[in-house]
């Protein structure tokens, strides 16, 4: 026997085929249907084109740009000081299919009916390719509303802002084709609490709304540090105030903008996150002194609204890699996808995957009316309890569809170590569950209309009696202020799960809702995988599994 024979001691069997190349979009029905249901269908052509990238090379580029990591260099080769973040091409490539295709400017750009939901179709497509990417994508997008108040700082940035070029060079804004913006708010003294940050601020001139100020002070976390501007808080003598803070001076010198160090984090590897110092850095105040948090409140809302988005496309995106694996595999001479109890956990799994789709891609038609009363509330409301619930689910979903692969779901070649590293972020990111919950009171409580757009929303459950039960249940618990805040996450999640329940069954695909309702609101399980028997799984399964188009 030949000596290279003894090598082959097996023949490969019962392989998963890969799923690389497929079209995300066409493969997902449940996002197909949303966004037309949303007024988003005009945007099928490019949430189309957007899911061969993401699903192809957007795919492969999300590798790399994880596996080579963003290097902080403090300084040049000639000891000058630079401070500058270098990235692996892939992640350049990401950056630039996302602004090519005007994930950070649709809704501003195009504002017609259906433009939030349908710019959000594209954001949790490119999510799925990799998400560490979105993190500028998502500061620079809600940066717009901030900037506006500004008429004259407007003029200068939102042309690059919403520029669809991606230009990274560390240039003055002046000299680019397009810019995106960051935010550095925390400090490690306060956290969430930014009132008690310690930054300072002083004018320069006269001071005022739109003038320039010099900022002294740390920033604990500084995202996307290679971002052309930052908005900022700091401390006047009226108070915390906002402020724009450009990598560069007017005079094209750089501006007392230090990073310290890169943050070394449990995910979102292919984004940086820094420590900043501010040196009598060059800023200018938007909004009114003292009056920092309502002026950075409505770009909040947009980044939170982004970690429901950033959430769900995780969960679809293991959801997809556990149906792809599951229906190949065989086990004991058929496929997994045929077998019981294999069922129970991907039809699971595909609720949960649907339903934050649904009440993600309903907060974007919320976004799309803000005129409306109604649905002014409805966003004020599902700003908060969306981006607790669906970011706390997201965890445990892609753990429990990681496990449906077995051990090969917990090794680096596919990507849900990847999903699962990054989930907590957004859980974490723009407020903890506790700050959402005390935000959903806040909101409850003290702005008139939200409780009324809430129980309108839910109306009397779309005729489904279990519903109706939930709901009823919910008006009573909202009655009774004992303990409110001791009781503030059970609130939130009663409300997010009438929610679901109530889109799901408006939507019309009976499967579904009846097993969600079956589930999350008389169900006695805790894991995935509990459904009760007497439901329609085979509808739901084939609804959420991916072929190869």
């Amino acid at each position: 026997m030949q000596p290279h024979l003894l090598a082959e001691t097996h023949e490969v069997t019962n392989q998963v085929p890969p799923l690389e190349g497929a079209n995300l979009y066409r493969l997902d029905v449940p996002l197909q249907e949303w966004v037309q249901r949303y007024q988003g269908g005009w945007a099928e052509a490019r949430l189309d084109a957007y899911g061969a990238l993401a699903g192809g090379p957007l795919m492969m580029a999300g590798f790399l740009a994880n596996e080579n990591k963003p290097l902080f260099r403090s300084h040049d080769r000639y000891g000058h000081r630079i401070d500058q973040v270098d990235f692996h091409p892939a992640y350049h490539q990401l950056m630039q299919a996302a602004i090519e295709h005007g994930i950070p400017s649709l809704p501003w750009t195009d504002p017609r009916p259906g433009a939030h939901v349908a710019r959000a179709g594209l954001m949790y497509l490119h999510n799925q390719a990799e998400a560490g990417s979105s993190c500028p994508l998502t500061m620079t997008f809600a940066s717009v509303p901030a900037l506006k108040l500004r008429p004259d700082i407007a003029a200068k940035w939102l042309p690059k802002v919403l520029a669809t070029e991606y230009d990274p060079r560390n240039v003055p804004v002046g000299d680019k084709r397009g810019a995106t913006i960051g935010m550095a708010m925390t400090e490690k003294q306060g956290g969430t609490d930014v009132r008690a940050n310690t930054t300072r601020a002083w004018p320069v001139g006269a001071g005022g709304p739109g003038q320039p100020y010099e900022l002294v002070g740390h920033k604990w976390f500084c995202s996307a540090p290679m971002c052309d501007a930052f908005l900022t808080l700091a401390q006047t003598d009226k108070g915390l105030s906002c402020f724009l803070l450009p990598r560069h001076r007017p005079d094209g010198t750089r501006n007392a903008f230090y990073i310290q160090r890169l943050k070394n984090k449990l995910g979102n590897w292919a984004n940086a996150s820094s420590e900043v110092e501010y040196r009598g850095a060059l800023a200018w105040l938007i909004g009114e002194e003292g009056r920092g948090v309502a002026t950075i409140i409505e770009m909040v809302a947009m980044t939170r609204f982004d970690c429901m988005i950033g959430s769900s496309s995780l969960m679809r995106q293991a959801l997809t890699q556990a149906l792809h694996h599951c229906a190949h595999r065989q086990v004991g001479g058929r496929a997994l996808i045929e077998q019981p109890l294999m069922r129970n956990v991907l039809a699971d799994l595909a609720l949960e995957s649907e339903a934050a789709l649904a009440l993600t891609l309903r907060m974007g038609r919320a976004l799309d009316n803000p005129d409306d009363e109604q649905e002014a509330g409805f966003a004020r409301l599902v700003t908060a309890v969306g981006k607790y619930w669906i970011c706390k689910r997201a965890p445990n979903m892609i753990a429990e569809a990681s496990e449906c692969l077995g051990g090969a779901g917990y090794v680096e070649e596919t990507i849900l170590p990847r999903l699962y590293r990054e989930a907590p972020v957004n859980s974490i990111w723009e407020g903890s569950g506790n700050v959402q919950c005390l935000d959903v009171l806040r909101a409850l409580s003290k702005e008139p209309g939200v409780l009324d757009a809430l129980f309108a929303e839910l109306g009397d459950g779309h005729g489904d009696p279990r519903l109706g039960r939930h709901i009823e249940g919910l008006k009573a618990a909202f009655r009774d202020t004992e303990d409110i805040q001791y009781r503030a996450r059970q609130l939130t999640e009663d409300v997010a799960v009438a929610l679901q329940a109530k889109l799901l069954l408006e939507a019309g695909n009976a499967a579904v809702s009846d097993a969600f309702i079956a589930s999350r609101l008389e169900g006695r399980g805790h894991a995935y995988g509990t459904l009760p028997r007497g439901l329609d799984i085979g509808t739901v399964l084939a609804r959420s599994a991916p072929a190869r188009v």
